[in-house]
């Protein structure tokens, strides 16, 4: 029997976090129940409009979050001034042989999800005895549209009240890439919907690790394999079943108007390990990019042609130590230059896109955040949809 989301909640958190998920807990997994508000078309207004989407990455480490864990500078809460957040995590569980074998941890998403509505709603933790503050409140809130888990890979949709009828036919689909080529350790967990009438397709990626020289066509083989395999075959958003999907929905994840990939891509820095140090020590990071693998890729048009990055102005995101701004790897060389744990600085951690009507306008690493080895990376789109609704078969 599935266990009670509610109850194992209560299993994980004290008292004062328990008591909050009895009253909002669900609505962290639901699909925009009970919102009220939505956006009024007026007469003469154009027949595109633009909206802004928050689009980030985590690999997390395996690491379970502090219950005092602020996301609100890497959300960028304060801006105000995004419609729909798009999160991606990786490794939320540790990857052993329970997690990737055994039933799924939710313990670990039920949090995050929890965090987050913390910050998207500028709603911190209250004190023990103290009542929780209404949700619904004069202005906006965010909700969760959509989430899914795979193992260790997590995505999270999340969108303005105001937006809930224009927000139809949410799905999921995960393909795992690991272990046998299909098992979840790696692999992609995609979130799409219909916003208006354009479809978007968010693809949260964990690609296959490895600094060796074979390692960069691995990845492109997963990131093939993901693009191929993933399929949408239910509608589950809007409270529309999915025998009422309009008969042109998008079933495939090039098949969608709009397009982001995201995630722990694991692409390496294609040089010696002791050069690659010398310019990371120099912070000479345009240098250290000209050998990036996943770069290299996109300039060859390979697997990723047609797709897009904004230019990389960030420090390498991996590999740190937990807890510190240090880069994990011996400056000096010496006979633990070649352990894997001593590798060069990479950009495993990016955010590409594809398709019209999308303008990056910020792409950065956000480095106040030390839970992981991996430190977390943002971007935020404009991106135009066509007003005029799709009609429901």
């Amino acid at each position: 029997m599935e266990e009670n989301p509610t109850t194992l909640a209560q299993m994980i958190w004290p008292r004062s976090a328990s008591s909050r998920v009895l009253l909002l807990g669900h609505r962290f997994f639901s699909e925009f129940v009970g919102l009220e508000k939505s956006i009024s078309m007026q007469e003469g207004q154009s027949e595109n409009v633009k909206y802004r989407v928050f689009a980030a990455t985590w690999n997390v480490g395996g690491k379970a979050p502090p219950d005092d864990l602020d996301l609100e500078d890497w959300l960028d809460t304060k801006a105000g001034s995004y419609d729909i957040y798009v999160l991606g995590f990786q490794e939320i569980v540790p990857l052993n042989a329970r997690n990737v074998l055994g039933p799924k941890q939710r313990s670990a998403a039920m949090k995050w999800q929890l965090l987050i509505g913390d910050a998207l709603n500028n709603r911190r933790s209250t004190q023990e005895g103290e009542k929780e503050e209404a949700i619904d409140q004069e202005h906006e809130v965010f909700r969760c549209v959509v989430s899914k888990q795979m193992v260790g890979i997590f995505v999270t949709v999340w969108a303005r009240s105001g937006l809930r009828r224009h927000v139809r036919h949410a799905g999921v689909s995960s393909v795992g890439a690991g272990v046998l080529g299909r098992l979840g350790n790696k692999g992609a967990v995609s979130a799409r919907f219909l916003l208006h009438g354009t479809s978007f397709c968010f693809v949260c990626c964990h690609l296959a690790s490895g600094g060796d020289c074979g390692g960069a066509l691995r990845r492109n083989a997963d990131a093939a394999d993901i693009l191929s395999r993933t399929t949408f075959l239910h509608s589950s958003g809007g409270g529309a079943p999915a025998s009422q999907a309009p008969p042109d929905l998008p079933k495939k994840i090039l098949d969608h108007d709009r397009v982001v990939l995201l995630g722990d891509l694991n692409y390496r820095i294609a040089m010696d390990d002791g050069e690659a140090r010398q310019l990371v020590s120099a912070r000479k990071w345009s240098m250290l990019l000209e050998n990036d693998e996943l770069l290299l890729e996109l300039s060859k048009g390979r697997q990723f042609d047609g797709w897009q990055e904004g230019h990389v102005t960030f420090a390498p995101s991996y590999k740190y130590h937990r807890n510190s701004d240090q880069f994990f790897w011996c400056a000096a060389g010496g006979a633990g230059g070649r352990d894997k744990k001593h590798r060069a600085p990479a950009w495993c951690d990016r955010i590409l896109w594809r398709g019209k009507g999308m303008r990056q306008i910020r792409y950065e690493q956000c480095g106040g955040y030390r839970l992981s080895d991996h430190r977390p990376v943002r971007a935020a789109f404009e991106a135009v949809c066509e007003l005029a609704e799709r009609v429901d078969g």
